[in-house]
């Protein structure tokens, strides 16, 4: 296949660069890097399958080759992010997935949207399931991505009804592991970071919100038996065992064999207070369930991030 992966130079998008490369495909990466970064894909340059498409997803798109399938993670995914560049947000989510949408139709593709966790906001029911409509603040400073992705499902989902495109709907619970941003501001790299520099532990609120975290391997195969199901979504894709801030930080304390004290800073406004996927769905309709335990999938991130602080 030729694999056309808008992101593909962040954190998730490399690793399904990596994914694909290793199955034998042709991949065409796009991204802009205002969040992506060259390291994620520099292995892979030299690569003649591989190739690197410098540009904005939001702009027209210069491509001649036959796209066989289009995964769409171009997007910033942290609060930190998001909130800096909240108009690309914005733009990503509806001009920048309508243009591949159009791709997808052009090639007739296959079309995967890495939607999240986040369309169901401080969610009013748990854990959450596919069917819940969310709680989202519409005009809340995180609004810029929640709103972003709740479009891009809407009208990912619309082609689907209207022109019968193969479409796929994913949403991404926490992902961690190597390839994440030090300064990306989420509490896997925030902590870890911290924890290596002997540094305090910024927890926000009191520690007691929840968080599921799915090690990075887990969330790429589960995105593989997504693209080759006949299922459109939305799908749930997530490590359901939920660990508060304070649990976690514990566990980055021990791992790093550091003996810092934790200090507390206010919530963020609409920060979710628990956020826990029910995958039955996904259990059911791809077989997938995560397998690796947080308290493994954090040591080899703990290295990346020792190796690029």
């Amino acid at each position: 296949m030729n694999v056309l992966i808008s992101g593909g130079a962040g954190f998730i998008g490399s690793h399904l660069c990596d994914h694909f490369l290793g199955q034998g495909h042709n991949v065409i990466c796009v991204d802009n890097f205002i969040t992506g970064q060259e390291r994620n894909i520099k292995h892979n340059l030299n690569n003649t399958k591989f190739k690197l498409i410098r540009a904005d997803i939001v702009e027209p798109l210069d491509i001649n080759d036959k796209i066989d399938a289009i995964l769409h993670f171009a997007s910033p995914a942290s609060p930190k992010d998001y909130l800096k560049y909240p108009i690309q947000t914005l733009k990503t989510g509806a001009y920048g997935t309508h243009r591949l949408l159009e791709l997808g139709l052009k090639n007739n593709a296959k079309f995967l949207l890495a939607s999240t966790s986040e369309v169901y906001g401080d969610p009013l029911i748990h854990p959450q399931i596919e069917s819940y409509w969310g709680n989202v603040n519409p005009v809340g400073p995180r609004s810029v991505y929640d709103e972003s992705k709740r479009f891009a499902e809407a009208i990912t989902i619309t082609y689907y009804r209207e022109y019968k495109l193969d479409i796929k709907i994913a949403r991404i619970f926490n992902t961690y592991g190597p390839r994440m941003r030090a300064d990306d501001g989420r509490i896997v790299p925030n902590l870890i970071c911290q924890a290596l520099r002997k540094e305090p532990l910024t927890i926000y609120g009191d520690g007691k919100q929840t968080r599921s975290f799915c090690y990075i391997t887990d969330m790429i195969n589960g995105f593989d038996k997504l693209l080759n199901s006949k299922i459109t979504g939305p799908v749930n894709l997530g490590n359901p065992d939920e660990f508060n801030m304070l649990e976690f930080a514990e566990l980055v304390k021990k791992l790093t064999n550091s003996n810092v004290p934790l200090i507390f800073e206010p919530l963020p406004t609409d920060d979710p207070r628990r956020r826990q996927p029910n995958i039955s769905y996904a259990k059911e309709v791809l077989g997938w369930i995560p397998l690796i335990l947080l308290s493994e999938g954090i040591k080899p991130t703990i290295e990346w991030f020792r190796s690029i602080i």
